[in-house]
């Protein structure tokens, strides 16, 4: 069957399906499951006869869309909010996974800016981190301890304060998406020539390990965080510019619905990465190194594993449980 044909034989059906998500036509849990059920097979056919087509991109979305329908109307004892961790994010970052992508090639092309920026031009650290930052920071290398600014106030009050910039910080990367992308990629380009600007500075003083082991023991999970924060508002900003099939104010709730969810799911890592910040870097400098190494690979492997694999393991078991169900 050529595509427009099986297009045109499915079309009504794939409105429901969309009446359905938009919460336009009233349906039980069972009336939803065997809509996903039908949606399914539909979306098995479009994979196996127009593979490279948008056709896969529209069923595999609203597939998606229908599977939390269930979920949230389903009666369960589960706790919601382990749910939300567990199911709903992962399965979210996996139908979205290619601004994912995009971010991370842009984290690494901008780190390389500012790398090089430093690199070529000795006043392009002061330009970006400040005077009086940069000459404090090299009266501290100068006394053996170039990280001594995280070691500055109070445990708590550190804490607290760090936390909330960072989450001011991912805030921004996240709504300013609602300018089509434009206010999310300005905030991350920002940071990132910072970040690269700022690890070559130390790279240029001689004191680079010791920057890693005291930056990296809460920046894995900060930075990573800021990328993903990040993800969401590029996805936020395609809902408005790309509504597809469907409506520019639909396809803005369901945009704004998911990449929501998905910067949600960065507090823990912030608030997390805050926590290290505040009470373990400070002591970076008298650790042995295998202790800070441990640290660092040790978060990046629990953010990395939570974003990058564990949405790939949860979507093969949903595609498990549906060839079940068929």
């Amino acid at each position: 069957m050529r595509e427009v044909a099986f297009i045109k034989q499915n079309k009504e059906k794939w409105l429901e399906f969309e009446l359905a998500i938009f919460g336009k036509a009233k349906k039980n849990p069972d009336e939803l499951a065997n809509l996903y059920i039908q949606l399914m097979n539909d979306l098995s056919y479009a994979q196996t006869y127009y593979p490279k087509s948008k056709t896969v991109i529209y069923l595999n979305h609203l597939a998606s869309q229908i599977y939390q329908k269930i979920y949230k109307t389903k009666r369960t004892e589960k706790n919601r909010l382990v749910e939300f961790f567990k199911t709903e994010v992962p399965l979210l970052v996996y139908e979205y996974r290619r601004y994912l992508m995009y971010a991370f090639i842009l984290f690494f092309a901008t780190v390389a800016i500012g790398v090089v920026s430093a690199k070529y031009d000795p006043n392009f650290v002061r330009l970006i981190l400040g005077d009086s930052y940069v000459n404090m920071t090299l009266e501290n290398i100068k006394k053996g301890n170039p990280m001594a600014v995280y070691g500055s106030g109070s445990n708590w009050g550190s804490f607290v304060g760090i936390t909330v910039n960072n989450l001011n910080v991912g805030a921004k990367c996240y709504f300013y998406g609602i300018l089509g992308g434009l206010g999310t990629f300005w905030i991350f380009l920002q940071n990132s020539i910072m970040l690269g600007s700022f690890q070559y500075f130390f790279y240029e003083q001689g004191v680079f390990w010791k920057s890693v082991r005291g930056i990296w023991i809460h920046g894995s999970m900060e930075i990573f965080a800021i990328v993903i924060e990040t993800t969401a508002g590029f996805i936020l900003g395609a809902s408005i510019l790309f509504p597809k099939t469907f409506s520019r104010i639909n396809s803005f709730k369901i945009g704004f619905k998911n990449s929501f969810k998905i910067f949600l799911s960065t507090f823990p890592f912030t608030i997390g990465a805050g926590f290290l910040e505040g009470f373990i870097t400070r002591y970076s400098i008298d650790m042995p190194n295998w202790l800070s190494s441990f640290i660092i690979l040790f978060t990046l492997a629990i953010i990395s594993f939570y974003y990058l694999v564990y949405p790939f393991i949860v979507y093969r078991k949903t595609q498990q449980l549906s060839a079940k169900l068929n």
